[in-house]
């Protein structure tokens, strides 16, 4: 049985109503893909926390978490993840490239053009739906 990983994900939404999106470096694994910023669950902390800290690492910013917005399954070669997207709104700072090759603001509409971590799809068709 693969290894499951408990994983969180940020839709965070500026004041235009666009969706911060990060595109991976090409060292990471799917490397030049889109994702929504978080990242690992760690033993013991909850999502929200987990989210928080994810991103201040990742962005050097702060965001405040509200509702769970999605959560799905998707099964990777060699484990599995369970992806949660959590709404969030920046409370402090500008997203920056700490872990990305780059950070864009994308209306919600463009979402489909570009090329997403495989796990990050099923997030992009609601946010398109909503």
């Amino acid at each position: 049985m693969k290894k499951m990983v408990k994983v969180v994900a940020a839709i965070i939404e500026n004041e235009n109503g666009e969706i911060l999106c990060a595109l991976r470096t090409p060292e990471m694994s799917s490397p030049n893909r889109w994702e929504f910023p978080g990242g690992k669950v760690e033993p013991g902390e909850d999502i929200h926390t987990a989210l928080e800290r994810e991103i201040n690492e990742e962005l050097s910013c702060k965001i405040a978490t509200s509702e769970v917005f999605c959560e799905n399954v998707h099964e990777y070669e060699k484990y599995t993840i369970q992806l949660i997207a959590i709404k969030a709104k920046l409370t402090e700072g500008n997203p920056k490239t700490n872990e990305h090759s780059k950070v864009i603001w994308m209306a919600r509409e463009n979402l489909e053009s570009l090329k997403w971590v495989p796990a990050d799809v099923p997030i992009t068709e609601m946010l398109l739906n909503k």
